[in-house]
């Protein structure tokens, strides 16, 4: 069959781009032919309809109009023409690519859920129906799993997240990546949906440091005995990179530092009073700018060095405008310690990430995570499952939680069968449950 995987955007770091990565190489294995169909395109090429980029100067016009205040438009009426106008632009392109690439099946990733392009939802619905085209429909997020989207700020809004976010057809199937979601599914649409949980390839080649990134660490401005503590995740609120900043700190505590300079590291470098312990921020700053002064505040308040860093990360290794980029993968092969402290993610794409790099990792444990990947059994150094929300909106777990967090990282950091215990059994747990294999059952129901 030929099916085309679609999104606000493809080919970046973001946790949508990289499943449906995933998804076209195994729908590829499986014999049929994929095409990417998106708003933008970062290192990966895909036919663009531009009313789908993710930042596309009128739709988020029409965000703001629709979720914080109607004040672009006389009335309500006026707004919905302006919606519809877009919206036939958009069927256009679609229905174009979908005759020129002669679709069996549209995969469309958040177009029916996430809210966040009203006339893309309504287009790509209306389409289908036309052409009578197949859909499977892969839900990473619901709008109502975001505060802004909750409640729209008129009826017509109200009517277009009740009809298509998702809609009802016996055309489409739709996808969930949790238990959660699909209970609420069910619950407020009365919509069936399979769970297909996030995967990663864990046959592939593992990540090393070679002759491409070995001088990662030199190029950043670290030594060789540095300690390199990596938060890969994007700079977003609900990431709460402000927990990894209290570990990092309780780390430095007198007692720690003494442990580190008392003992080797893991593998076999010298810890020293002249060497540092380095929180690198690899992802791609998004949203609110308030969010990173928050961050650099607190930092500096716990004397904790941070390492802003998305400026040489690429999808893919690459020189871009005479500049040696790394891929995210560097930094994991580069890095003593992972932190993945989000206090909510759809699944958690960079858990099994650092997974497979064999990294210890430091976990707040959020609802998926309890319902959808604990019973695995992985052995993580956990910031608990309870937080509170203090000055700023950043968040905070209690003390005693972080000091333990603090003395397991150490014990990872300088007990070298320690560490090789916990992250050959986490990698063989998420070899069995979280592998290409499995989303290729998946993808075999789905697809037949």
């Amino acid at each position: 069959m030929n099916i085309a995987l679609s999104h606000f955007r493809i080919g970046e770091t973001d946790g949508v781009s990289l499943e449906m990565e995933k998804w076209k190489l195994i729908l590829e294995k499986m014999g049929h032919k994929v095409f990417y169909l998106a708003g933008s395109e970062g290192n990966t090429e895909a036919y663009i309809i531009p009313e789908l980029h993710y930042k596309e100067e009128e739709n988020l016009k029409f965000i703001e109009n629709a979720f914080v205040k109607l004040e672009d438009f006389k009335n309500e009426g006026e707004f919905k023409n302006a919606i519809e106008t877009y919206t036939k632009r958009t069927e256009k392109h679609l229905e174009e690519f979908i005759k020129k690439y002669k679709v069996d099946v549209l995969v469309p990733n958040n177009i029916w859920s996430r809210g966040w392009n009203i006339p893309a939802a309504i287009a790509f619905k209306n389409i289908i129906e036309k052409l009578n085209i197949k859909c499977v429909a892969h839900n990473h997020d619901f709008y109502w799993e975001r505060e802004k989207f909750v409640k729209g700020t008129c009826d017509y809004v109200e009517a277009c997240l009740k009809d298509y976010f998702p809609p009802k057809s016996n055309l489409i199937k739709h996808v969930v990546i949790n238990e959660i979601a699909r209970d609420e599914l069910k619950g407020r649409k009365g919509l069936s949906s399979v769970n297909v949980p996030n995967v990663f390839n864990y046959s592939a080649p593992l990540w090393t440091v070679d002759g491409y990134n070995n001088d990662f660490r030199k190029t950043i401005g670290l030594n060789d005995n540095d300690i390199l503590i990596l938060q890969a995740t994007r700079i977003v609120e609900r990431k709460a990179i402000e927990l990894a900043i209290d570990v990092v700190s309780k780390i430095h505590s007198e007692k720690n530092l003494n442990t580190l300079y008392a003992k080797r590291l893991y593998n076999g470098r010298v810890f020293t009073k002249e060497n540092r312990i380095v929180l690198v921020l690899a992802g791609l700053h998004e949203f609110s700018s308030k969010y990173i002064e928050y961050l650099k505040q607190r930092a500096k308040e716990r004397d904790v060095e941070l390492l802003l860093i998305n400026d040489i990360i690429e999808d893919v290794r690459c020189t871009k405008e005479g500049k040696k980029c790394y891929s995210l993968w560097d930094a994991f092969a580069n890095s003593d310690l992972v932190t993945y402290p989000s206090i909510y993610e759809g699944w958690g794409n960079q858990f099994l990430e650092t997974v497979f790099a064999k990294k210890p990792v430091v976990v707040y444990e959020y609802p998926v995570y309890l319902t959808d990947i604990k019973s695995s059994g992985f052995d993580i150094i956990s910031l608990g499952s309870k937080h509170t929300v203090g000055e700023n909106g950043l968040v905070n777990v209690e003390n005693h939680i972080l000091e333990n967090a603090a003395k397991k990282s150490v014990e990872v950091l300088t007990d070298n069968l320690c560490r090789n215990n916990m992250i050959e059994k986490n990698f063989e747990i998420a070899k069995q449950n979280f592998s290409y294999d499995s989303l290729e059952k998946y993808l075999t129901e789905l697809f037949q």
